[in-house]
């Protein structure tokens, strides 16, 4: 307990073990947040993070350990019971209905009546009062499946405050948000703290950890590999103590040696599901042993590009070659068959199937190629191996290749996907979002696979939010802005600044400042 005089943590964590089969989650872990601090919660994915506060939202029981509540020792044994304590937690992967109104879901399992009837004009008032407050701005009437990312997380932000929590747990809250809504968010979070809110915030991002924390904990293998202090850690130590081991942030690479067009795209239009044309008048040449990274707001059409390129998405108008090859209407097998391997954005509706197995999924896009079926019969022995060797080789952190892949977190789903995709005679890669959610070792890891690819005389077509990323990895650089290309670069010449203004404004600036 603390000493006299002195108030108690608000959320207190004591010696927490948690296990599943195989794997050990957490292991004796102490973790405290005082009233009115944002604690990071800073691990490798599979760390432990989510685990921890899992457990204290009440999703998992403790093998060991105690909870302890503004110094009072809880029991708690399901979400209902943390929100009676002031806990509300905002989950990477948000617990909200699409077809709902944004007022339906804040209130789902916590509903106001009026007689027989739901009160959904209170809910709208109560609503627009956590709004002023907050600084939360939210349309009670709009479906959540018509908003943005980041309104959606403004919705579980708000689900949680309705619930009078004062404790919140954001559970890698960064993850899918743009720039732009970054900054935005946290200027939310410090307006939460400032109005007595305690928050810890789960993450693995090195410059966020160190521009919004009070305090830093570390987790590593799921124990707490050590503390920090924002005001004198690096992003450098912070990675090294994450890892343990020094971590390289810009992974070194030799000049690119292009060989023949690969990828030809001319004319290309494509359209998003809801029949709006994202991709104008695209083209674009990359060349065998290349990597050229298209850099751009997210919303531009990057994702219908890939998609279209790769088979997925049917094509207005317009022509795409592969390696010489018309695959303008080519199913996604047959553009497989060519060579092509294929990362996508969203790793869990289009990399992987949830259900199945680590071993099923590593030959999601083989299982019918002779060495893993004979005929109608897969050759078990031969998935397995080939499972086990890939697992070791891209250092997927699992219990077992049978476990279902979705029990996975998900920088180890990201490296089962690049696992498969880059295993074989890879021409051409097709990648989108590569290091989305994923920390800094891994981040290195998968980077060092692109430029192996590519120094093997691959062309690599990667898409990235992340300027670093494009900056880090390329060759060349082209600007996408409402699915027109609107310039191009050489990688060495290529700065932040310009591409910044070039991604904001679809037009270069007109002095020579952002070219020195």
């Amino acid at each position: 307990m603390s000493p006299v005089g002195e108030r108690p943590p608000v959320l207190e964590a004591r010696g927490v073990t948690k296990t599943f089969p195989g794997v050990i989650a957490n292991e004796d872990v102490d973790f405290t947040l005082e009233q009115g601090e944002i604690h990071c919660l800073l691990g490798e994915n599979g760390a432990g993070k989510s685990t921890l506060m899992n457990v204290v939202f009440g999703l998992y029981q403790p093998d060991k350990g105690t909870i302890l509540v503004r110094g009072e020792q809880v029991q708690i044994s399901g979400v209902h019971e943390a929100i009676d304590h002031g806990i509300g937690m905002v989950h990477q992967h948000f617990q909200l209905i699409p077809v709902f109104t944004v007022a339906e879901n804040i209130i789902l399992g916590n509903e106001l009546t009026n007689g027989p009837f739901l009160d959904l004009n209170e809910a709208r008032s109560r609503i627009r009062a956590l709004e002023e407050r907050y600084g939360l701005a939210v349309d009670p009437d709009a479906k959540v499946g018509d908003l943005s990312v980041g309104q959606q997380q403004r919705v579980e932000l708000v689900k949680a405050l309705f619930r009078e929590a004062d404790i919140l747990i954001l559970d890698e809250p960064t993850a899918v948000l743009t720039p732009g809504e970054v900054d935005d968010f946290f200027a939310i979070v410090r307006s939460l703290v400032d109005q007595g809110k305690s928050i810890v915030f789960i993450t693995h991002k090195l410059r966020e950890v160190l521009a919004v924390a009070d305090r830093i904990t570390v987790l590593r293998n799921g124990r707490v590999a050590g503390t920090a202090d924002p005001k004198t850690a690096t992003q450098q130590s912070l990675a090294n103590l994450m890892v343990g081991r020094d971590v390289v942030f810009q992974v070194e690479k030799g000049d690119a040696e292009p060989g023949e067009t690969a990828i030809r795209v001319q004319g290309l239009r494509v359209e998003d599901d809801r029949g709006v044309q994202t991709v104008n008048d695209f083209s674009v040449e990359v060349r065998a042993g290349e990597i050229f990274g298209i850099a751009g707001v997210e919303g531009n059409g990057q994702r219908e590009l890939v998609e279209a390129i790769a088979g997925m998405r049917r094509k207005v108008r317009g022509r795409v070659e592969i390696l010489g090859k018309d695959a303008t209407r080519m199913t996604p097998r047959k553009i497989t068959e060519l060579g092509t391997a294929h990362i996508p954005e969203d790793r869990t509706k289009h990399g992987l199937v949830a259900a199945y197995s680590v071993a099923d999924n590593m030959v999601l896009n083989r299982y019918h190629h002779k060495r893993f079926s004979r005929g109608p019969i897969r050759n078990e022995p031969a998935v397995h191996t080939e499972a086990e060797t890939l697992v070791e080789q891209f250092d997927v952190r699992t219990p077992s290749i049978h476990v279902p892949v979705d029990t996975l977190s998900g920088g180890n789903q990201q490296k089962v996907i690049v696992a498969r995709e880059l295993t074989g005679d890879v021409d051409v890669l097709l990648v989108a979002q590569p290091t989305r959610g994923l920390d800094v070792g891994s981040i290195e890891f998968i980077h060092k696979q692109i430029i192996d690819l590519r120094d093997r005389g691959a062309a690599v077509l990667l898409v990235s939010a992340e300027l670093d990323e494009i900056l880090s990895l390329s060759d060349r650089i082209g600007v996408l802005y409402r699915g027109r290309l609107v310039g191009t670069f050489e990688g060495q010449d290529a700065t932040r600044e310009e591409l910044g203004y070039l991604m904001a404004t679809g037009s270069a600036p007109e002095t020579e400042e952002f070219a020195s």
